[in-house]
């Protein structure tokens, strides 16, 4: 028996998820005194899998899957599981990583765990940590199905190095026919994306109209973040829909995420209560997101901003 990973990749690069969901199925796989296989479709370099624990990994090249399709992954991915009799499979739960899992669970007859934080807590029964109730709480939930799906929450587990001397093996699975195709994607270009990011800053109505978010990408640069906004704002057409964060937007599990002008919907507290530590800058002390934050400023972003890029630039250049 094995534990499978698949490490999600975008033109060939890993992102950084994939190398926490192999550092996750590397531990899994040592509670079980088990081996780990990874499973890749068109990646570039793959050995650098084994930084992370990869013993074994599974190449997949084919140009019917260059486009991202779910039902066509999932059944690689099924198949890598048959394959390498694999018991367990992991996924991370982007966007892409969502639509997989209930898929491959499907194929294999598997129980699907959904949003697990943290490596099993016990192998018999096998029980992990979920988020629930919009990340408001933590559930242990036990997987009772001889198969199981895990799907890992983005900047739980984290990245840990554990190197071994890995080997690669081609994999031609058969390519389901899936009645629904690609025929192109468009992706941002040239900055960081919310899905990779760090650090992400956001702004919301407070900024008061789209001509005054130059400070917000200028603070963003200087940090190396991502930079994003609140539903109002992007309903507005203040920013592009792909920034928009929140309960009903792109859910966030940044390390920092700095919110600026953003009052706190239930909605948008919902979608970024994973990440780690939380800066709220805003002119109302009553404003709801200040109950949730780590920080908070109350200030004019128009004044607070401007002295913290020059704070910041003057710490860098030091």
């Amino acid at each position: 028996m094995s534990v499978l990973v698949f490490a999600n990749s975008t033109d060939g690069k890993f992102k950084k998820t994939a190398f926490e969901v192999v550092s996750y199925g590397k531990k899994v796989a040592e509670q079980l005194a088990s081996n780990l296989v990874v499973v890749t479709i068109n990646a570039a370099d793959a050995t650098e899998l084994y930084t992370y624990g990869a013993e074994k990994v599974l190449t997949v090249s084919n140009n019917s899957l260059s486009t991202f399709n779910a039902k066509e992954y999932a059944s690689v991915i099924a198949q890598a599981a048959v394959k390498e009799n694999a018991s367990i499979v992991v996924v991370d739960s982007s966007i892409n990583g969502l639509y997989l899992s209930p898929l491959v669970a499907v194929a294999l007859e598997a129980d699907y765990a959904s949003n697990t934080v943290s490596a099993p807590s016990s192998i018999n029964p096998f029980t992990v940590k979920r988020k629930a109730f919009s990340n408001k709480a933590f559930s242990n939930t036990v997987i009772s199905a001889d198969n199981k799906v895990i799907g890992l929450a983005k900047n739980s587990f984290g990245i840990h190095e554990n190197i071994v001397s890995g080997a690669l093996e081609s994999f031609d699975p058969t390519v389901a026919v899936s009645g629904v195709k690609s025929e192109s994607v468009e992706r941002v270009t040239g900055k960081v994306t919310i899905a990779d990011a760090d650090t992400v800053v956001s702004a919301g109505r407070g900024l008061k109209g789209p001509e005054n978010w130059g400070m917000i990408e200028e603070l963003a640069a200087v940090l190396g973040a991502a930079t994003a906004c609140s539903k109002p704002v992007s309903d507005l057409g203040w920013r592009p829909h792909g920034e928009h964060v929140g309960q009903t937007g792109k859910p966030v599990a940044s390390n920092l995420y700095i919110a600026i002008g953003i009052s706190g919907a239930i909605q948008h507290l919902a979608g970024i209560n994973a990440s780690k530590v939380k800066v709220v800058i805003n002119t109302d002390p009553e404003a709801p997101f200040f109950k949730a934050a780590d920080y908070g400023v109350v200030g004019d972003a128009f004044e607070v901003i401007p002295k913290l890029i020059e704070k910041l630039k003057a710490f860098k250049a030091a």
